[in-house]
């Protein structure tokens, strides 16, 4: 289970939560221009936009979850279990597999307009990486700092919505995720006014009362409404420092706590890691369960006109500040 979402200050921020019960070993990965893409029922992507994000990395491929390319237009795959539905090649059509789906759009596209063109061809196949990797099955967020879509490839064919509110979580379909919103239309970052009767002087007894009836437990569908009601209320200065804090904040209001969320297995769902990018600067920011503090790589700092995509492995292991340490060198615990 996952969320994604999108934050404007003065630059524009895209992100997510990755929540499962374990890790494959992502990395942030930076994909230059010049690496070929190999794609199983197209022509190679040869020549593209660079593009930064957190993938699996097998021998020199990258299998995004999530990236932001040098325009400014970000995507995220999330889990859509038992929704998804891919289809087998089709001649005449755009035949992608589920998991060339992400480059293979930023890799081309500028906008979520010009996206928009390139969907219209489409047709997701069912295609597996390989043996050891089944096709996820999956729903997407695209966006840019004007608008955002969500993709879903079901049973009557391929969905795409406009996405207003500007997140993503997993089920049920977009749609009805966006039409419950309707539900929590009282909710109110201001303290509620006595509409109960007026012949009771009813008053509020705690600050932040107008949220009461935002639903709190830990299911996809009230992930959407929670982050969604964060997301559109937030207010951060425009610096980059309070962009990116109040974006791992808004995130943070779903963030999957160990012991909470038991499965089958035996295993718990936490929150792997959280990021996000600032889209306009190709800055891409992550905190892991582990390790709050947070981390960054810069793709402007690469080769970004290289052929090898370059990547780096999540700092693990909880970073404490000693704020009284015995000398001015900075002391980690």
């Amino acid at each position: 289970m996952c969320t994604a979402a999108t934050y404007r200050s003065q630059d524009f921020y895209f992100g997510r939560t990755f929540d499962y019960e374990f890790n494959y070993g992502e990395e942030v990965v930076v994909t230059p221009r010049n690496y070929s893409f190999q794609l199983r029922h197209q022509n190679a992507l040869t020549e593209h936009y660079a593009m930064i994000g957190i993938a699996h990395m097998v021998g020199d491929y990258p299998l995004y979850y999530d990236a932001v390319n040098e325009k400014g237009l970000g995507m995220a795959g999330l889990n859509f279990a038992g929704n998804a539905v891919y289809r087998k090649p089709r001649e005449g059509r755009d035949n992608i597999a589920q998991f060339e789906f992400i480059p293979w759009i930023l890799g081309q596209c500028a906008t979520v307009q010009e996206a928009r063109t390139l969907l219209a061809h489409i047709n997701l196949v069912d295609t597996r990486f390989s043996e050891q990797f089944p096709t996820s099955q999956l729903h997407w967020i695209l966006a840019d700092r004007d608008e955002a879509i969500t993709i879903e490839a079901v049973g009557e064919g391929l969905n795409i919505y406009d996405n207003p509110v500007g997140v993503l979580t997993n089920n049920p379909p977009f749609d009805k995720q966006l039409f419950r919103l309707n539900d929590y239309s009282y909710l109110s970052p201001d303290q509620p006014v006595n509409r109960f009767s007026e012949q009771l002087q009813l008053q509020p007894y705690s600050r932040g009362m107008g949220a009461m009836g935002l639903p709190g437990d830990l299911s996809s569908a009230s992930r959407f409404v929670r982050v969604a009601f964060t997301k559109m209320n937030s207010v951060s200065g425009t610096s980059e420092s309070e962009s990116v804090s109040q974006f791992f904040h808004i995130l943070g209001s779903v963030a999957q706590t160990r012991g909470c969320c038991r499965l089958e297995n035996g295993k718990y769902e936490i929150t792997i890691y959280t990021s996000c990018c600032n889209a306009d600067r190709g800055i891409y920011y992550y905190t892991t369960y582990e390790n709050h503090q947070i981390t960054a790589v810069d793709m402007y700092r690469e080769n970004l006109d290289g052929e090898i995509p370059v990547h780096y492995p999540l700092v693990q292991g909880e970073h404490i500040l000693l704020q009284n340490a015995a000398d001015t060198t900075e002391e980690k615990l």
